[in-house]
């Protein structure tokens, strides 16, 4: 079945209906439960006192992002403002040496949030990773790279290093953790370039040119180095035509979106109930799939709104960053199911891809897949929800390569050829609708709890069934098709069926005169000749 496959318009008109309806039924749901429980026991811990002007409280439980958003917004702005400033100024006086004026702002300014003990252990990681990649081996690097990530999650490694960095302001602890994790990530990905480099190596300047770049230092995307190497020193620095337009316009879309997480925290209190299960066991079963989908639908939001902010800034100077995440709504298949983009394409580049080749072959996806999620643990931190997400999330890639492969085997194959596209389409959608929702519940158990996971899959398949079961699947089949019409469309602007050659015109019929004998004509005699007969 091709992705160009349509259906009737009246068919996509009642799928939009029923799944709008099915979302603000269930928002309606939880705003109930937001309002009738605010006074519990455990509301009053994350729900706060919000803005004046709507006369309600507000969820604040996520940290995150109330650390980038109001407690440390002056903070952020004031140190992504000076790079701006200065990135600025240089681009205009020296273009070919910025990413070194990068470097220095990115060195100053983590040197003055977090002290010089911190700048010498992550330059001390820095000599050491490069000092392995001029080996050039790529199995040493990834060695020396994964141990050196390890001992910022494991103990008795992690308190040792963190020692060595004096203060206790705040937001100290996820400073520490994101600038170290990710300089890991950047120097590995630094090691493997190097690795491939015909000839020479690069120098370390380089990598702490690639290292030190504040936007990208302590919260990411992670960036790979060639593609950053090349950008950051190309002097070539004309704008495409309307660049600075989309640039702004994406400017005020993020900030937009802030503006309406911040309004609808003030009436869905989506990140408190999960937190308190004796209520939710109180909750209807929609409740809960509605709680379950905004959950995953907010991290998408606060992860395209943060990577969005960075992005913004290094766009102004002339990079090409990581792309914001696919929408959680947008996936039904667990191979583009990611909520960091710039993380996914650094295991995509190195491990993924790498070792999978092609991804059709089974053991070669098998072995590509636990070695990903093997490093994306690690990456996270090992614990126990770590390692059930990465293991479901392992299972769910195989699973549908598995699956791949039986369908396309006979009668299978013969069965979907012999029935037209639309209908193919239709049974796609409905084996999606099932794995959305296998994504959906293997994700939840990572951003929320293993409990709320276990709730909400025991409500929806074996309590709920078959009303809410069926229900669920037959909303989200809905959402499906949705998504598969945009991609339709999408891709007959990206490849448009060939206009076929106008038919050739037959030649205009011409209608002959009958044929008649010719009537007999009288020599004409001319005047002059009468004359000489006259005379």
């Amino acid at each position: 079945m091709g992705v160009k496959a349509a259906l009737p318009k009246y068919e996509l008109y009642i799928y939009t209906g029923v799944l709008y309806m099915a979302i603000l039924w269930a928002a309606s749901w939880i705003f109930e439960v937001s309002s009738g429980n605010v006074n519990r026991k455990i509301f009053k811990t994350s729900v706060k006192p919000g803005w004046y002007y709507f006369g309600r409280k507000m969820d604040v439980a996520d940290f995150e992002w109330v650390m980038w958003f109001t407690t440390f917004r002056s903070h952020i702005l004031f140190a992504l403002s000076g790079h701006v400033i200065f990135a600025k100024i240089c681009s205009m006086l020296a273009p070919q040496h910025r990413s070194i004026v990068y470097m220095v702002y990115g060195m100053l300014a983590v040197l003055t949030s977090m002290g010089w003990t911190y700048v010498t252990l992550i330059v001390s990681h820095c000599i050491l990773l490069y000092s392995i990649s001029l080996v050039k081996l790529r199995w040493l690097c990834f060695v020396a790279g994964l141990t050196s990530l390890a001992t910022f999650k494991m103990e008795p490694f992690i308190s040792w290093q963190e020692g060595f960095v004096k203060g206790s302001f705040e937001l100290q602890h996820i400073l520490f953790y994101g600038g170290c994790g990710f300089t890991i990530m950047r120097c590995m990905s630094f090691a493997l370039e190097n690795c491939d480099k015909n000839e020479g190596n690069y120098s370390f300047l380089e990598l702490l040119k690639y290292n030190f770049y504040l936007p990208f230092f302590y919260f990411g995307p992670v960036m790979t180095f060639d593609k950053f190497h090349i950008q950051a020193n190309n002097p070539d620095l004309t704008r495409k035509e309307r660049e600075m337009w989309n640039i702004t316009t994406q400017a005020l879309v993020h900030l937009g979106a802030i503006i309406l997480v911040d309004i609808l925290f003030h009436f869905l209190y989506i990140l408190t109930i999960p937190n308190d299960i004796k209520l939710m066991k109180r909750l209807s079963d929609w409740a809960l799939a509605g709680l379950a989908y905004s959950n995953l639908v907010y991290d998408w939001v606060k992860a395209a709104v943060m990577f969005g902010v960075i992005n913004t800034i290094s766009r102004l100077d002339h990079l090409d960053p990581p792309k914001p995440p696919k929408c959680i709504t947008m996936l039904y298949v667990f191979a583009e199911t990611h909520f960091d983009r710039g993380i996914n394409d650094w295991l995509c580049k190195y491990v993924y891809d790498y070792l999978g080749g092609n991804h059709d072959k089974i053991w070669n996806e098998l072995v590509a897949t636990v070695c990903t999620f093997g490093v994306t643990a690690l990456w996270l931190g090992p614990c126990e929800v770590v390692f059930i997400w990465s293991f479901f999330n392992c299972f769910g890639l195989n699973f549908e390569l598995w699956l791949s492969k039986f369908f396309s085997l006979e009668p299978f194959a013969s069965m979907e050829m012999a029935m037209s596209e639309a209908m193919s389409r239709r049974i796609r959608a409905a084996f999606n609708a099932a794995n959305f929702w296998t994504i959906v519940l293997y994700n939840v158990l990572a951003l929320n709890s293993l409990d709320f996971a276990k709730l909400v899959a025991r409500r929806l398949i074996l309590k709920g069934f078959p009303l809410s079961t069926l229900s669920v699947l037959f909303v989200t089949y809905c959402g499906v098709q949705l998504v598969k019409e945009r991609e339709r469309r999408q891709a007959l602007l990206d490849d448009p069926d060939p206009i076929p050659p106008p038919a050739p015109t037959p030649p205009p019929a011409t209608v002959s005169a009958p044929v008649t004998a010719p009537a007999p004509t009288e020599p004409v005699k001319s005047e002059e000749t009468g004359k000489e007969k006259a005379e």
